[in-house]
């Protein structure tokens, strides 16, 4: 049973890295995507159902994750052609996440990604994104992912930062 959510994280990563072989926004993307979608819920729902939930299937899960972000960025910003400002932004909460990562490995000599409800959060508005292109307005999607995402990958940083023992399953900074 213990491989179950493992084997669901590592069929997201191949899901995902399909989605560059196919029609952007076409249907066998959106069926590629709800699968991606789909995996991500269940993995994490089964380990924890069945007490099978381990370091490694958290960082699969967090590796299946940025995987499936950057295939979408590769896909989705040629498409909807994002201002330069929000570029930035988006560069900036990459880099914000990544001395947050640079953190974990000082501190507990890992790669870590914390699954706070900021980054449940952040993972869904991603998640709705493609969905919901032609029902929001893209730059106002945008600035709601973004403001979301920044506020997630601070509360990441300030908890690598405060905390004496890695917790990747924290909830949030107020929680422990």
């Amino acid at each position: 049973m213990k491989s179950i959510p493992n084997l669901l994280s590592i069929s997201r990563i191949l899901f995902s890295l399909m989605m560059l072989l196919v029609e952007p926004l076409g249907p066998v993307f959106l069926i590629l995507y709800l699968i991606c979608g789909l995996t991500d819920m269940l993995d994490g729902f089964i380990a924890r159902k069945t007490g099978t939930t381990s370091i490694f299937g958290a960082k699969l899960d967090s590796i299946a994750d940025l995987t499936m972000i950057v295939v979408l960025l590769i896909i989705l910003i040629p498409i909807i052609k994002p201002s330069t400002p929000i570029i930035s932004w988006i560069i900036v909460i990459g880099l914000i996440r990544i001395t947050s990562m640079m953190i974990a490995w000082l501190k507990y000599k890992t790669f870590a990604s914390i699954h706070t409800y900021a980054n449940k959060i952040t993972g869904l508005l991603l998640f709705l994104f493609p969905i919901m292109l032609p029902v929001i307005s893209t730059t106002v999607w945008m600035n709601i992912i973004c403001s979301v995402a920044t506020l997630s990958a601070l509360e990441e940083i300030m908890i690598q930062l405060t905390s004496s023992k890695l917790h990747l399953n924290r909830k949030s900074v107020f929680l422990k």
